[in-house]
């Protein structure tokens, strides 16, 4: 499996038990739907994403998932994981309806504003400051957009559309 196939899950925390079960973390605001996996793929060696099955797994204090995987038996076999990133095929995340998105579901749609028009092809959502931005390229302009609910119109998932309403001046402080 290719990690551009997969979506990031959470990381392997620390060890839970003598017999090798850890602790994984899981980046989500809906830990419940991942406590039935039989399977997870984690990244070992820079890249290399590897199935670890899982013999049984349950809900551990509010995001952590107690895990025992098939193979890992000792506290020696849980230090080699420890820290490791875990991943998902992209076809387990759950479907979002309306204007709810992944941020990899709306790269190079077509990104219309309502006083401007057509403004440019979303690039990617930039999500490493404090505030995510939707970076719109037009012509070789990069046009800088909060991610704020109130500015998102509608999601046009069938026509690669992103509509929206964005403050008066901000666009064209760009263009």
């Amino acid at each position: 499996m290719l990690k551009k196939d997969c979506f990031y899950l959470g990381k392997i925390a620390k060890k839970f038990s003598f017999k090798g079960e850890v602790l994984l973390f899981l980046d989500t605001d809906e830990p419940e739907t991942y406590e039935n996996l039989e399977s997870v793929f984690v990244e070992l060696n820079d890249e290399n994403l590897i199935p670890f099955f899982i013999e049984s797994a349950q809900l551990h204090r509010n995001h952590f998932l107690r895990v025992q995987f098939e193979d890992v038996y000792s506290e020696e076999d849980a230090d080699d994981i420890i820290g490791a990133e875990v991943y998902l095929p992209l076809s387990m995340l759950p479907k979002l309806e309306g204007n709810q998105f992944y941020y990899h579901e709306i790269t190079d749609f077509e990104v219309i504003d309502e006083t401007h028009g057509a403004i440019g092809k979303l690039s990617r959502v930039n999500d490493n400051g404090v505030q995510p931005l939707f970076v719109i390229i037009n012509n070789n302009k990069e046009i800088l957009v909060p991610v704020i609910d109130d500015f998102i119109v509608k999601i046009d998932r069938e026509n690669k559309q992103l509509h929206l309403r964005t403050p008066q001046g901000l666009v064209d402080l760009y263009l």
